[in-house]
């Protein structure tokens, strides 16, 4: 799968699991660190654990294991690097406060429609 499939693929499992606020941002001209980010807003801590497991197990199924996890399931975001992609999962609080929107407001947002239920 390219790294845009994977991305896709990503945000229609966060929001399988009912992830809020889905955005893909594509940061390949700008950085070096991946080319897509997938950003994802949890209700709680569950959601947050339950939301990164499955976001694991979709990228085993397309063959792709994480090469880095960062946070603490438990706490109030985690981050999920398949290299090419990395996948952000936040409480509502920590996604205002990193604002990864607006640190990357030079990035594409990548259309998700047809890809997130209504």
């Amino acid at each position: 799968m390219t790294p845009k499939e994977l991305a896709l693929a990503l945000a229609k499992a966060l929001d399988d699991k009912k992830g809020r606020d889905i955005k893909v941002l594509e940061v390949k001209d700008l950085s070096t660190i991946a080319d897509y980010f997938v950003i994802c807003t949890a209700s709680s801590t569950t959601q947050i654990k339950a939301l990164s497991d499955f976001c694991e197990k979709t990228m085993k199924d397309h063959g792709e294991e994480p090469h880095h996890i960062e946070g603490h399931r438990g706490g109030i975001w985690v981050l999920l690097d398949f290299s090419s992609v990395i996948v952000h999962v936040f409480m509502e609080e920590a996604r205002q406060f990193y604002d990864l929107e607006r640190l990357w407001a030079d990035a594409a947002p990548v259309d998700l429609s047809g890809i997130l239920t209504a």
